[in-house]
């Protein structure tokens, strides 16, 4: 799963920009080789079915366990981390600009504003999401690729992530670059949004019950892990359309065309 946006009151004042972008991008990338093979499995269970009637297509993926069950068959353990090299890229560059944005709005007073926090939150994160883009365009097409008869979704012939982007770039031009950024975007500034309006009650309410100690790292892993509950809640559906926008296939013209079931 991609790493929850940042919460409030996570960034701290005495921290530069130009620091919480670079801690903030490597924290991300480390979250990331773990929870790649989650977003590997996400992926396809969102393509299954695509564009099709309930009960009218093939189910290769049947649930979480079983999908990851599928994907190792089929591709090798390794499968597992397909498309990790632009899932790195894109959790660098998307959070990276995401953790500079939030920050430079603590440092300037913004999040003192009533909403100000959410409302940075979101914005900091639709910038992230529109800077990241192609990164995780190429993301999803290649965790899609697969066998033929587990394939869901159209399958995109490529190989490594800069010749995705170098294929992408000639024949679709920059603007196939950020094909699919109008589903990206909503989908980041609705999870930036959701994180960090319960992330702080989420947190009280965990040391309301005394759980751990009121000190201890453990309040705030809690109130994170009861917060990522809302954050997947609201953002799924913008997460499956942003899916399938980023998968679709073009015709010779650079424009979308109907999904083909493989």
């Amino acid at each position: 799963m991609e790493t929850p946006p940042v919460a409030s009151g996570a960034v701290s004042v005495s921290v530069s920009p130009a620091m919480d972008l670079v801690l903030g991008a490597s924290a991300c990338c480390l979250a990331c080789v773990f929870t790649n093979p989650l977003e590997v499995v996400k992926t396809r269970l969102q393509l299954q079915g695509e564009l099709q009637a309930r009960g009218t297509y093939a189910r290769p993926y049947r649930g979480i366990l079983q999908a990851v069950g599928t994907v190792v068959r089929a591709d090798g353990l390794w499968g597992l981390q397909k498309g990790l090299g632009a899932a790195l890229l894109y959790q660098g560059v998307m959070n990276g600009v995401r953790f500079y944005c939030y920050s430079l709005a603590l440092e300037v007073g913004f999040t003192h504003y009533h909403g100000g926090t959410v409302a940075a939150g979101a914005l900091a994160g639709a910038l992230g999401a529109f800077v990241g883009s192609p990164a995780y365009l190429v993301k999803t097409q290649l965790q899609a690729k697969t066998k033929a008869p587990l394939a869901v979704g159209h399958q995109h012939q490529h190989k490594t992530v800069l010749s995705a982007l170098e294929t992408i770039w000639r024949q679709q031009g920059i603007s196939g670059l950020w094909r699919g950024v109008s589903g990206a975007v909503p989908r980041v500034m609705v999870g930036s949004a959701a994180q960090l309006a319960t992330f702080a009650s989420a947190k009280t309410w965990v040391q309301d019950h005394q759980w751990f100690q009121k000190d201890s790292w453990l309040v705030a892993l809690a109130g994170g892990m009861i917060s990522s509950v809302a954050v997947v809640t609201v953002m799924t559906p913008f997460d499956v359309v942003s899916t399938r926008l980023y998968n679709q296939p073009v015709d010779p013209a650079g424009r979308s065309s109907p999904t083909v079931q493989w």
